[in-house]
């Protein structure tokens, strides 16, 4: 079945590739031709000058075609372009290509697919119409935005109960990143992603009466039983270095967007800035107040971690892990953030 099948991806050149290579078949055709029609005007015209070729040409098979056209297989990805065309700038144009995989075979004829399934009783053929093929560049730059919801994990690796004042609220402990990336190809469908940007995140904590203050040699956690107290948190932003290896099943499988991605690796990044913020509103009356200290409260300066990603059409989910802890050793309680997201 595969054999039939190539061999009519071979005679059947499609009208986009060839309409203006074939011959005026305006004009009179010999007797002793071939006239393969495909699609609305679409045609391949093979003239023989005398019957001992035309003879050769109904004994020839598939094979012996393969052979006189000296096909060269693409050892990166297995398969085969059969017929590929040239515009007067060299451009190539492919045009017909087949892969093979076991008992599976994809023949790519201009903008269709024809899959061919072996492994049953029954060869199950499927047309796929209306493909286009997207480029692929070795090398392209973009710009993201992270936007996820922080925590962390203790000594223990659990998340903070409530009855620790640094416990953490996760509706509004955001993480906001914003990255210049580039992506490099390193094989069909694999990647080396990397960059540079700046994130901002913040630790709501779900105690809103405490403060937390720089004390003389560690930070401390203070609550405020004087006012009523409405938020509390601390915020860090950072200079960020990204890296990590991609996989995208969809450009490995020539579906574009249409596949898994997957993806993981490392970031190192510098402290910018620290802050602490407490807003309250005093007993008994006057509006909201705010009280910032804006020391640091002894963050570690660097930052480093694992981020991974997984993504599926136009929708990338990523989450990071801090490998070491938001204070500095012995400064404050041993918590390394954690944070799930999105990225845009």
């Amino acid at each position: 079945m595969k054999k039939f099948l190539l061999f009519f991806c071979l005679m059947a050149l499609v009208q986009v590739g060839f309409a203006g290579s074939v011959p005026d078949t305006d004009h009179k055709i010999s007797s002793d031709s071939v006239i393969i029609e495909f699609g609305k005007a679409g045609k391949v015209v093979i003239i023989v000058d005398n019957k001992e070729d035309f003879e050769k040409l109904k004994m020839m098979n598939i094979n012996e075609i393969i052979r006189e056209l000296d096909l060269a297989e693409n050892k990166e990805t297995g398969d085969l372009t059969i017929i590929e065309v040239r515009d007067k700038n060299g451009n190539s144009k492919e045009v017909v290509r087949v892969s093979e995989d076991g008992m599976n075979t994809e023949v790519y004829i201009g903008g269709m697919r024809v899959l061919v399934d072996d492994s049953g009783v029954n060869t199950k053929v499927k047309i796929e119409s209306g493909l286009k093929k997207k480029s692929d560049p070795p090398f392209r730059t973009y710009f993201n935005v992270d936007l996820g919801v922080n925590n962390y994990l203790d000594g223990s690796g659990s998340f903070p109960t409530s009855d620790n004042p640094y416990a953490v609220k996760g509706w509004g402990s955001w993480n906001v990143g914003l990255n210049w990336m580039a992506a490099q190809r390193i094989s069909k469908g694999f990647y080396w992603d990397f960059g540079l940007g700046f994130n901002f995140y913040n630790f709501k904590f779900e105690n809103r009466d405490f403060q937390a203050v720089r004390g003389d040699d560690s930070i401390e956690f203070i609550q405020r039983s004087d006012v009523d107290g409405f938020k509390s948190k601390i915020s860090a932003s950072y200079i960020m270095a990204t890296s990590m290896l991609e996989l995208d099943f969809g450009r490995m499988n020539d579906n574009g967007k249409k596949g898994m991605r997957i993806a993981a690796g490392g970031y190192v990044g510098y402290r910018l800035g620290g802050q602490s913020k407490f807003v309250y509103r005093e007993i008994g009356g006057s509006g909201r107040r705010k009280d910032k200290e804006s020391t640091g409260l002894y963050l570690n300066n660097l930052r480093y971690g694992v981020r991974g990603e997984i993504g599926f059409r136009s929708l990338t989910l990523f989450t990071t892990y801090d490998l070491n802890t938001l204070f500095q050793d012995g400064k404050g309680p041993e918590l390394n953030p954690i944070t799930f997201g999105i990225v845009f």
